[in-house]
């Protein structure tokens, strides 16, 4: 398909649509994805040829405080379950065609060398392992910096990297999605040091009682006070973030210019995707949000953004697994606009003017 200059792409795609049998605007949100795709690949009509949701896991170490539900050798286990093909992420990704990625950030456990070899070959659902740990989970940010800056910068390289292996596989649509127990507390601390509404944005994450709550927040907002890292995004992520978060910022901010869409999942996902956006707010140019989860922030954050997720089911699993569902819708909006006949091409006839306004 020949390249459109982007000056006149969201024009082409829409005299497209038009041209399509189906009345005016008819497919609704699906007829903006595919506008937005046009944009992202430069050519009308826009195909996602391949895709892949990569999941970034990470331990942290604020979970010493008792924040989450689980202990945080659950990290290490259901990365284990993911790389085998068992994870919730795995059956969605199987029945909607996604290649899954899992990336160690920063577990704090060590992977079997037999397990990354053998991954790199893995078919789906099982996934592919990538080995970019930057340390063994961070450190406790109730108590001292998440990182140090050299850390940090790591990180955001290691995410720029992934990002180039997304294209070096040809995927024209890369998902995101987390891993690690805590990183709900990663995220909202981040996102509470950034100007967010605390009260809006602290939430049970993996479904705490509301005195561990109350615990949650009273941390956060310590830490937050104590950290005091200012406005600056690379300030707040070596002070309160994570290595998994740091690396899907650097990741997201990498796909730039690349003709990849990337799609967000939830709560942890969205947060890094912020400090992105505090970095580069273009970044939405080439962003959907794949769901809106159970989790009370992550809607303020999409909002901040100006992000509509595509699909809300209540979920809060993490993983990638609301991302590769709503993924899966844009990737329709782009079959749509490619498979369906034209008005020049079928003989229908175009409704009048006025018909078309209803």
């Amino acid at each position: 398909m020949e390249a459109i200059k982007t000056e006149t792409i969201e024009t082409k795609m829409l005299r497209h649509l038009d041209n399509l049998t189906k009345p005016l605007g008819s497919l609704g949100r699906l007829e903006e994805y595919c506008v937005k795709l046009a944009a992202i690949q430069g050519t009308v009509p826009p195909a996602v040829q391949k895709k892949c949701v990569y999941v970034f896991g990470g331990d942290h170490g604020v979970a010493a405080e008792g924040v989450s539900l689980y202990p945080k050798e659950v990290s290490y286990q259901m990365a284990l379950n993911m790389v085998n093909g068992g994870a919730g992420i795995n059956a969605l990704s199987g029945g909607t065609g996604w290649d899954v990625v899992f990336v160690d950030a920063g577990v704090d456990a060590d992977f079997p060398p037999e397990l990354i070899k053998s991954s790199q070959n893995a078919v789906r659902p099982k996934a592919r392992f990538i080995d970019a740990k930057i340390g063994r989970g961070t450190k406790n940010f109730y108590h001292e910096d998440a990182m140090t800056a050299a850390e940090l910068e790591a990180a955001l390289k290691k995410g720029g990297e992934i990002a180039e292996d997304a294209v070096r596989h040809g995927y024209t649509m890369a998902a995101v999605g987390d891993l690690g127990i805590a990183n709900t507390a990663t995220g909202a601390a981040m996102l509470v040091a950034a100007g967010l509404d605390s009260s809006r944005i602290i939430d049970r994450g993996t479904g705490i009682d509301e005195a561990a709550l109350e615990n949650k927040r009273r941390v956060i907002t310590e830490a937050v006070r104590q950290r005091a890292p200012g406005s600056d995004p690379h300030a707040i992520m070596r002070a309160l973030g994570g290595f998994d978060l740091a690396e899907m910022t650097g990741f997201i901010l990498g796909l730039k210019g690349k003709g990849v869409a990337c799609i967000l999942d939830g709560f942890p996902v969205t947060s890094a995707a912020y400090m992105a956006y505090l970095i580069d707010s273009s970044i939405t140019s080439y962003l959907f949000a794949g769901h809106l989860s159970r989790v009370s922030g992550h809607r303020v954050v999409l909002e901040k953004m100006g992000l509509e997720p595509a699909i809300s089911l209540e979920m809060r699993l993490g993983e990638g697994t609301g991302a590769v569902i709503g993924g899966f819708i844009v990737e329709l909006a782009a079959v749509c606009a490619r498979d369906m006949a034209s008005f020049d091409s079928f003989e229908v006839s175009k409704a009048t003017s006025e018909e078309q306004k209803f």
